[in-house]
């Protein structure tokens, strides 16, 4: 196999970009099943006996009793309520595990330190790599063996592996499974060796990033930027649905989330968009104009082996779904976005609702 890299402009520079057949990887991550080596990501562990109250006192999520064996998405805020950090947190055995982009894993692990105090809670960068393995063929007996595993976990659950580190079950589409292994970075080599003998394909972040783009999955600073707040990039929920709690206590950036969730209006929303393919591509960044007019920002650029070059974008409340759009920067390239992608258009705020009803004479 020829391993291509990934582009240096790339947040994924450093990463296998694909193996010489990358719309051929995205079919088996599709129909078959796929690992994809993500080490990029940076992997902290927190310990002590106020981990997680001292974890929920600090984030978006209700993490204060998090199970042991659970996995949700958490997101640090700054005091406007824009999104600083996005991590995936998985509870084991006594330790939390965070896991960031690489770029935000040093920034994210000093800010964890500073706000320690006087709690019972050791923040440390943990020796672990990501790797992720998608298609629904991860159940089969010779993929579970590998694992060392009867069965595959439930969605948003995580357990051990033997040989250290564990697996945890990624929340996906119908007929689709995605796990991450979580292993020793030492150990890498010898796991990717260790599935691919038991037929999970090796796999570039093309295939990875591919499927989340399809899926509208948003990515911290790529399809978010300095502006961006929980609602627009669809963080709301509770565990296992989104990063964002919104029955928890305070915490900075509070006041943000619940005005917006009370009035129900983002100033953005997250889009899929497709893109004309029979000029270059246009880069994460660059705006999506109306009539020469700015309604929006590139996230996540790719190509898709069904849907051919689709984005993620982030755009303006309210824009019909048949607005005539371009690109702006180096490459002016048409682009539509995807009318099933765009959130309900009449969904009314907690706060507009509870006004309405009470003029109404309704209790």
């Amino acid at each position: 196999m020829s391993a291509v890299p990934a582009p240096d402009n790339s947040p994924d520079a450093g990463a296998i970009w694909h193996y010489g057949d990358p719309f051929g990887e995205q079919r088996s991550a599709a129909h078959d099943a796929v690992v994809v080596d993500r080490s990029n990501r940076a992997v902290l562990a927190l310990t002590g006996a106020d981990r997680r109250s001292w974890l929920h006192s600090i984030s978006s999520q209700h993490v204060i009793e998090l199970p042991d064996g659970t996995s949700t998405e958490n997101l640090s805020l700054d005091g406007q309520g824009r999104v600083e950090d996005h991590w995936v947190q998985t509870e084991l055995d006594g330790v939390t595990y965070l896991d960031t982009e690489g770029s935000r894993g040093e920034p994210l692990l000093a800010y964890l330190r500073k706000m320690v105090f006087w709690s019972d809670v050791a923040p440390a960068a943990a020796d672990l790599a990501v790797l992720s393995l998608l298609g629904p063929r991860l159940a089969d007996p010779a993929v579970l063996a590998v694992l060392g595993l009867a069965e595959l976990p439930a969605e948003s659950a995580a357990v051990p592996l033997s040989s250290g580190g564990f697996v945890r079950r990624m929340p996906a589409e119908p007929g689709q499974i995605e796990l991450d292994l979580l292993v020793p970075r030492a150990d890498t080599a010898d796991w990717m060796a260790r599935l691919e003998a038991a037929g999970v394909r090796r796999a570039g972040v093309w295939a990875y990033e591919a499927h989340r783009v399809a899926a509208q999955r948003p990515r911290l600073g790529v399809d978010t930027d300095e502006r961006t707040i929980p609602h627009e990039a669809g963080w709301i929920g509770g565990p296992g649905q989104g990063a964002v709690h919104l029955d928890k206590g305070c915490y900075r950036g509070q006041e943000t989330v619940a005005r917006v969730h009370n009035l129900g209006k983002p100033p953005r929303m997250l889009v899929l968009v497709h893109l004309d393919g029979s000029g270059d591509r246009p880069a994460t960044g660059d705006p999506l104009l109306a009539g020469g007019r700015v309604v929006g920002r590139l996230g996540t650029v790719v190509d898709h082996v069904d849907l051919g070059p689709i984005a993620l974008a982030l755009v303006k409340r309210g824009i019909p779904a048949d607005t005539a759009l371009t690109t702006g920067g180096e490459h002016e390239v048409a682009a539509e976005i995807d009318a099933d992608s765009l959130p309900p258009t009449d969904a009314v705020g907690a706060g507009r609702l509870a006004v309405e009803r009470l003029r109404r004479g309704v209790l």
